[in-house]
């Protein structure tokens, strides 16, 4: 049996309204345009010979080409090859074939949980959904380089590193349904409630980041955002704070190219890693396609920070490839080619083909992925339909420690009006 390749496929997006914006730029002119100012750059690149034999993965390793400060760190092309970093290849050395395989276990299933997540809102089972498809390597390559006693504040995209962390799928939904504010514990998997606000979380982690530096520990807090976030004046505090506090913080941004409709070009006059230069913490680009890279950088960044050295921004280049979220048509304001060229560029496409390219993976094990994505789609579609409706007196519940007169009147008003329907019982609980 023959599995069929992992779907890349945009959101349906919601009906047009009666004009259309003009589509930007296409990525690739607006990245070539950053890239030729050559601005100055944040790291050192070492100089590279080229090198042969053979990578550890087991797939031939063609030399590294000459190397743009500017172009990001890559290990597996495109088209799934491996190639030599002489400065990160220490970091993904002896992975095995068997660890491979998981990183595109993580990608599919991450993908399947999204894609049914979206199909859900669409059916009117979740008031709406913040899809993450295009950037699986992004997070699954840096939420699996992190050890378990490490912290994690995400934004509300993050729903690979929540699956890296041990979050059970599911639990992410409830707040999308409306039925809670988060759903799960966040000091059982070291990963915070999901942040709505904008780049707020970035102030959260690093204060947290400083009492891990005060207590003397050597684990990192890390804190997701992407590259709409960037331009918030709390991420600049926070890396503010982070510096001069010399906190443990990697900040990994995900740089997908859209702040809902604002290109990255209309935010920044420099690559987005570089902005670290000037807090002074350095900052490196990666390939967000490349789960390998990703993975291998984000090792690197974190030794850096267990060190005693200080934050580091890890900025991951990858593209969004659906609607920023359900509530949002794409089709405005960018052109259609701009995502067939990163399609291309799929990271899961890209496994695959290293995978088969290396005999690291058969037809059996992508048979039997196949199976268990099915029976996740299950899983998901039949969890969310059986949440239950919550209590609708709790907002009372917490609003003072000790109770207030005020609220004790505001709660029997609005128990009174619950009552008033037939179906509600007198309690006020219930549907």
């Amino acid at each position: 049996m023959t599995a069929k390749k992992a779907p890349v496929k945009a959101a349906a997006a919601p009906a047009k309204t009666d004009a259309k914006a003009p589509a930007r730029r296409s990525t690739g002119a607006r990245t070539a345009a950053a890239t030729n100012a050559k601005a100055s750059t944040s790291r050192t690149r070492k100089s590279v010979s080229a090198q042969s034999g053979r990578a550890k993965s087991g797939a031939a390793v063609a030399p590294e080409p000459a190397v743009d400060p500017d172009q990001p760190i890559q290990l597996l092309t495109p088209e799934g090859e491996r190639i030599a970093n002489p400065e990160y290849d220490r970091f993904v050395e002896g992975i095995t074939s068997e660890e491979l395989r998981g990183l595109y276990r993580d990608m599919v299933l991450t993908r399947r949980f999204d894609s049914e997540a979206t199909s859900l809102q669409r059916q009117g089972e979740l008031g709406l959904w913040p899809s993450l498809l295009g950037q699986e390597a992004a997070q699954i390559g840096s939420g699996r380089a992190l050890r378990e006693d490490d912290y994690v504040f995400p934004t509300y995209r993050e729903h690979g590193v929540a699956w890296c962390r041990g979050v059970d799928p599911t639990l992410l939904l409830g707040m999308f349904r409306g039925v809670n504010n988060g759903g799960w514990d966040p000091n059982s998997n070291n990963f915070h409630l999901y942040t709505i606000v904008i780049g707020s979380q970035a102030l959260h982690a690093t204060g947290y980041a400083m009492g891990v530096g005060l207590d003397g520990a050597d684990s990192a807090v890390v804190a997701y955002f992407g590259d709409g976030a960037s331009s918030q004046g709390d991420v600049a505090e926070a890396f503010t704070f982070s510096a001069v506090y010399n906190a443990p913080t990697l900040f990994f941004c995900q740089n997908n190219q859209w702040a809902i409709s604002e290109p990255t070009e209309r935010q920044t006059r420099v690559p987005l890693y570089q902005r670290a230069r000037g807090y002074g913490f350095p900052g490196v680009r990666v390939d967000g396609n490349d789960v390998l890279a990703v993975l291998a950088v984000t090792r690197a960044a974190l030794e850096h920070i267990r060190s005693g050295q200080g934050p580091m921004l890890v900025e991951a280049f990858t593209y969004r490839m659906g609607a920023h979220t359900t509530s949002d048509d794409p089709t405005r304001y960018r052109a259609d080619d701009e995502r067939v060229s990163w399609e291309a560029k799929d990271p899961i496409e890209r496994l695959r083909t290293h995978l088969l390219a290396g005999g690291h993976a058969d037809e059996g094990f992508f048979s039997d992925l196949e199976e268990e994505s099915e029976a996740m789609g299950r899983r998901v579609r039949e969890a969310i339909r059986a949440m239950p409706d919550p209590d609708r007196l709790a907002i009372f519940e917490n609003a003072y420690a000790d109770g207030h007169a005020l609220v004790d009147e505001e709660r029997a008003q609005f128990q009174a009006y619950q009552a008033s329907f037939a179906d509600v019982p007198a309690g006020g609980e219930g549907k």
